[in-house]
């Protein structure tokens, strides 16, 4: 490596939104301000935070509802159509 081409790598702080802190290195001067860490993502959390603000959500569990109730009736269907031909 030539010497002089390449930044500093130094020891920087990590501050998140959620209060959270902790230390990295990079080439970056001064401390990393984030808006989400590990410590409050839902994947690494395990906490789910739906934000449905046209409803979607919603409209797709009833028409997953809808769906399944018309399976249902098709196999009720279908059921009785093979006994009467048993019978």
């Amino acid at each position: 490596m030539k010497a002089g081409i390449h930044p500093a790598y130094e020891e920087v702080k990590v501050v998140c939104a959620c209060g959270s802190n902790f230390k990295t290195r990079s080439t970056n001067k001064g401390d990393v301000h984030v808006e989400i860490c590990s410590s409050c993502h839902p994947f690494f959390t395990g906490r789910q935070k739906l934000i449905d603000t046209e409803g979607r959500v919603d409209r797709f569990q009833k028409k997953f509802a809808k769906a399944k109730e018309l399976q249902a009736q098709r196999k009720a269907t279908a059921e009785a159509k093979v006994a009467r031909k048993v019978h």
